[in-house]
């Protein structure tokens, strides 16, 4: 069993250090908490749990924590792939959803899997999801002072159950101050794959990843027989020729896991049980 969690980019030029240490704690906390829920739990419950536990963290860009868009409103978006099967669900631009990826969760069991704008909300609002403020001052502050401070925030999961399945989970809050309407890499395969080969959840700039086809390219090479290394290695040199910004966690099927990004530094952990490992 195996998981590693992301949570976006430390990007900020005003973050302070207290900041930075803040989301390293946090980034291990949930890791190993989530790696006890994994024990009983699949993957896919478990990539839900760590993303939930993140959305939840106003130190990230996702859930409560989310920017704000150039109309003053918050969208959110989130997506979650089975990596045993490949059905993946998502919402786009979803407004006031504490946890977008439950949504993204109950979408599992539907035909029509990812919903964007007021449709996704009014399914939400159908299952039993409350409005739920997702401003906080942070954010109003940074919105009416127009500082375009993030840009680059998301937070995601991928996890290796006890049964050798994958599942990938990834949520944003979205850049700050983007034109309403504008769709980002989370909910695409572009920003978060797996399959029974490998799992990946990426961050950056969303326009970067989607026309890289990261996450996909990611995963198509694992499945072709590149080592995650290799995989990462020719896919963030084709990211680089267009100058591309992104970062992104992954694990193959025999538990091997990886992160990488063009422009220092995103902010991860990983957790196998013994070892922890955090990055910024």
């Amino acid at each position: 069993m195996k998981i590693i969690i992301h949570g976006g980019f430390f990007s900020e030029s005003s973050t302070s250090q207290e900041t930075k240490t803040a989301k390293q704690q946090a980034l291990i906390r949930i890791a190993k908490q989530s790696f006890e829920y994994l024990k009983n739990h699949s993957a896919v419950e478990t990539v839900v749990y760590a993303v939930s536990l993140l959305e939840d963290d106003d130190l990230f860009n996702a859930g409560i924590g989310s920017q704000i868009q150039s109309d003053g409103k918050i969208r959110m978006s989130a997506a979650l792939i089975d990596g045993s099967n490949q059905k993946m669900s998502g919402v786009i631009n979803i407004e006031e959803v504490k946890n977008p990826i439950q949504v993204a969760k109950v979408l599992q069991e539907y035909d029509d899997k990812v919903l964007g704008g007021s449709g996704a909300t009014n399914f939400a609002r159908k299952h039993g999801f409350e409005a739920f403020s997702t401003e906080i001052p942070q954010r109003r502050a940074e919105y009416e002072a127009k500082l375009e401070a993030t840009g680059t925030g998301t937070v995601g999961c991928v996890a290796l159950d006890k049964n050798g399945k994958l599942a990938a989970a990834t949520s944003t809050g979205g850049k700050g101050f983007e034109i309403p309407g504008r769709i980002s890499d989370s909910a695409t395969v572009a920003g978060n794959y797996a399959n029974p080969y490998c799992g990946v959840s990426l961050t950056g700039v969303g326009e970067d990843i989607v026309s890289n086809a990261t996450a996909a390219k990611i995963v198509t090479r694992v499945t072709d027989g590149f080592s995650l290394k290799d995989a990462f290695d020719k896919t963030f040199a084709e990211l680089k020729e267009h100058d591309g910004f992104a970062g992104a966690i992954a694990i193959d099927k025999d538990g091997n896991m990886y992160h990488q990004d063009s422009y220092p530094s995103m902010v991860f952990a990983s957790f196998d049980g013994q070892n922890t490992e955090v990055f910024n």
